[in-house]
């Protein structure tokens, strides 16, 4: 079934954390090698960065209280040697992991995409266009910067807060206690504001898509907007969408602040408490200046990760929510799905039999028991009123849609029996409504057929009607047919989609109102076209015209889910 337009609400942060990061493990598995090397880099990094404040302790304390100049060299050479050191393996630890997370954000899309390729158009009839170009665009794409930047920051970030805090406890564990008492508090402050971010966040996803949905539904309708004069309606529905996101956004600005902002505050008090305590044991000789030195680099260190950590809280309640929205598209079961050992299915060349066939959209029946045979090789059309069925019979040939009773027998196989390639391969539907690519007309008519010769291709066309268009077109099949096709009348763009068709010869072809924008002369010669191409090939064609179904061999009339057969 498909999801309701609306999201569900999220579960508890907590538990959505772990939830959908756990979901992550199965595209992280094939790099789990380059992982573990990516890691000990950072390991060794985090070592060799921890050394720098220690150096700091030894200039002042042995090289420079102690006048030792071959020591004061010796940590001079050390502190670059030691720098460099560190940037070369956090650039060689960062690109390594740039690397593995574009290969592991490109399984993600693939898959993804691949999902959203098993799911019936009643899917993509109902869920918003917006909301779906969001999720695969803006939202994949917030999960490719967070593995790419946030996670590698947040893990040299951990392990350089644990390092700092071992050698913090081990130069002066009082200090480590007065240095530390607020971090506990800020903690708490922060994980409650994060909750309220996670909320606010998907919040703002939602209002982005809304105002997506909105300028996808006006621009696709402009010329409906402009033939009823509805510009200022139009710019009114804009308005209220994008005042509703702004005020989101500007919300979710607020939060990010305070979640930044309240926890930093506590601990620079915690900075001027070391300062305070640590300058006093110094003064009472408790404390030499290079151990304090140490420790304040270590304590400011301390605070670097803490803060950044804080700051990077935002970037991963936001991949949380992406994550999250992108699996409830995974999460959307298909309609159809293939058996796990698909019968193989070649050119058909037996007939075509429905049997007790039932099909409703949600309460209403559309097709109640339907019982028809359809000869090999048969020229059959489907008549019937509006909402009859007649492009529902033409889904469950294909498979877009799968009967709730009864089933579809070709060649002796029941159609969910035989793999979906090889089905979709034979028996080829062309829509009423035919969507062209933004491209040549050659490449529409060859869409997805790279064997396919020029000569094969211009046949095709030749075929369907498009002789005379090509001969006014200057560059002939090389001219571009626009976004979506609309360059060119309702009545081209049918005849592209049906050479199209034509160029890969199936078994069956099913049309579902193919000539409805030609005129008679053309859809004539169409006619002939067809059967010239397909001489053995079964014609199923959905039509409301007379000359078509006068041309047929046998024609079904459907009628209160009923189907009656003339002819």
């Amino acid at each position: 079934m498909v999801p309701p337009l609306q999201s569900p609400a999220p579960p508890a942060p907590s538990v959505a954390q772990w939830r959908t990061y756990r979901r992550l493990l199965p595209y992280l598995a094939p790099y789990r090698a380059r992982l573990v090397f990516v890691l000990a880099l950072s390991l060794l990094a985090t070592a060799v960065n921890l050394v720098q404040p220690y150096l700091s302790k030894l200039m002042i304390d042995k090289a420079l209280l102690g006048h030792d100049r071959q020591a004061l060299l010796l940590i001079a050479a050390a502190t670059v040697g030691v720098t460099l050191g560190g940037y070369g393996l956090n650039i060689a630890s960062s690109y390594r992991y740039v690397k593995i997370s574009a290969a592991m954000l490109f399984d993600i899309r693939v898959a993804l995409l691949r999902h959203l390729q098993t799911l019936s158009p009643r899917f993509y009839a109902r869920f918003r266009l917006g909301d779906l170009m969001s999720r695969i665009n803006s939202d994949v794409s917030d999960v490719q910067r967070a593995a790419a930047d946030t996670l590698l920051a947040a893990l040299g970030n951990v392990l350089f807060l644990i390092g700092s805090v071992v050698l913090m406890l081990w130069l002066d564990w009082r200090l480590f206690a007065v240095g530390t008492v607020l971090v506990p508090v800020a903690v708490l402050t922060f994980v409650r504001l994060q909750q309220r971010l996670v909320l606010i966040t998907r919040d703002m996803r939602e209002r982005g898509a809304d105002l997506g949905s909105l300028l996808v539904d006006t621009v696709m309708g402009m010329r409906v907007v402009t033939a009823l004069g509805a510009e200022g309606h139009e710019a009114a529905r804009f308005a209220h969408a994008n005042g509703r996101f702004v005020d989101t956004m500007l919300r979710m600005q607020v939060a990010s602040f305070l979640t930044g902002a309240l926890p930093g505050a506590l601990l620079a008090i915690s900075t001027a408490a070391v300062t305070l305590y640590g300058g006093w044991r110094v003064f009472t000789g408790e404390l030499t200046i290079g151990t304090l030195v140490a420790f304040m680099a270590y304590h400011a260190r301390l605070f670097a990760p803490v803060q950044a950590l804080l700051g990077l809280s935002s970037g991963l309640a936001s991949t949380r929510v992406s994550l999250a929205r992108i699996f409830e598209l995974f999460d959307t079961a298909p309609d159809v799905t293939e058996r796990a050992d698909p019968a193989p299915l070649g050119p058909v060349r037996g007939e075509i039999r429905f049997e007790g066939v039932c099909f409703r959209h949600d309460r209403e029946a559309v097709l109640d028991g339907v019982d028809l045979v359809i000869p090999a090789g048969a020229h059959c059309a489907v008549l019937g009123e509006s909402g009859a069925g007649k492009s529902t019979l033409a889904d469950l040939l294909v498979r877009f849609q799968d009967p709730q009773a009864g089933r579809i027998v070709v060649d002796g196989h029941d159609i969910r029996d035989v793999a979906l390639a090889d089905l979709r391969r034979e028996i080829l539907l062309v829509d009423q409504a035919p969507f062209l690519f933004n491209a040549s007309i050659a490449a529409n008519i060859a869409f997805a057929c790279d064997a396919a010769t020029p000569e094969a291709v211009d046949q095709a066309a030749q075929a369907a009607g498009l002789g005379a268009l090509l001969v006014r077109l200057p560059q002939g099949l090389a001219t571009p047919v626009g976004e979506r096709g609309l360059s060119l009348s309702a009545g081209e763009r049918q005849r592209i989609a049906l050479a199209r068709a034509l160029l890969r010869r199936p078994s069956v072809l099913v049309l579902d109102e193919p000539t409805a924008a030609l005129d008679a002369e053309t859809e004539r010669r169409v006619g002939e076209g067809l059967r010239r191409m397909l001489p053995d090939a079964t014609l199923v064609i959905i039509t409301h015209r007379p000359a078509l179904a006068e041309a047929a061999d046998m024609v079904v009339t459907l009628r209160d889910g009923k189907a009656s057969l003339h002819g």
